[in-house]
């Protein structure tokens, strides 16, 4: 796979097992407020889309006004920044992955619709920040996945051409942003969506596990 000279990894669920944190966080947020909290499992289809998206979809239907989304949200922002590394890990076989591409020259960067700070400091303390080339959250003048805007702007960062650019993620939303920048886009199947979902998004190719892709590679 000599052609290409950069990928770009998704965070959650992707490089981290981080769905419990997040859906514990979520749900005393909801309790707080007098809501009835979600199955871990239901988090599934809430994350992807940045933290703003997560609450709304968290929140009952009836309760989605613009006051109760602004204040879950700021709730969710502060309990979360408790509980973001309680039960949170790398998936197994993310450091022989990171390895690999690094063996081989592959520079690394990682987009994610999770906030900036968050993201920085979860990629801090959970893995090697100094391999990667570029870090990227949810930043104010940047348009969250899929606009392919975040992905384009990592790729020059990087001295690549979106073509020479793998686009790895388990979300369609991670499809949709390769499919937009014009990268090539992986479906991570340890994370969060089915292989049928990121086909129907645009994957050109689905990855088992870590090693499987580190052997493609």
């Amino acid at each position: 796979m000599s052609r290409f000279k950069a990928i770009i990894f998704d965070l959650d669920g992707t490089l981290l097992d981080s769905m419990a944190d997040i859906a514990d966080s979520m749900n005393m947020v909801l309790e707080k407020a007098g809501f009835p909290p979600h199955p871990v499992a239901a988090y599934r289809y809430f994350i992807g889309d940045g933290m703003d998206v997560l609450v709304k979809r968290a929140l009952p239907e009836d309760r989605r006004r613009p006051e109760n989304l602004k204040i879950c949200l700021a709730a969710m922002q502060k309990v979360y920044s408790r509980n973001w590394a309680a039960k949170t890990r790398p998936y197994p076989g993310i450091a022989s992955l990171l390895n690999r591409c690094e063996a081989i020259g592959l520079k690394m960067g990682i987009l994610s619709n999770k906030p900036d700070d968050a993201t920085q400091a979860t990629v801090d303390h959970f893995l090697l920040p100094e391999i990667f080339a570029a870090v990227h959250g949810a930043r104010p003048n940047t348009p969250k996945k899929p606009d392919p805007l975040g992905a384009e702007l990592m790729a020059g960062q990087m001295g690549v051409e979106p073509e020479e650019c793998i686009f790895m993620g388990d979300m369609p939303v991670d499809m949709q942003t390769a499919q937009a920048a014009g990268m090539y886009p992986v479906g991570a199947l340890w994370g969060l969506r089915t292989s049928h979902e990121l086909s129907e998004a645009g994957a050109k190719l689905l990855a088992v596990t870590p090693a499987a892709l580190a052997e493609w590679l």
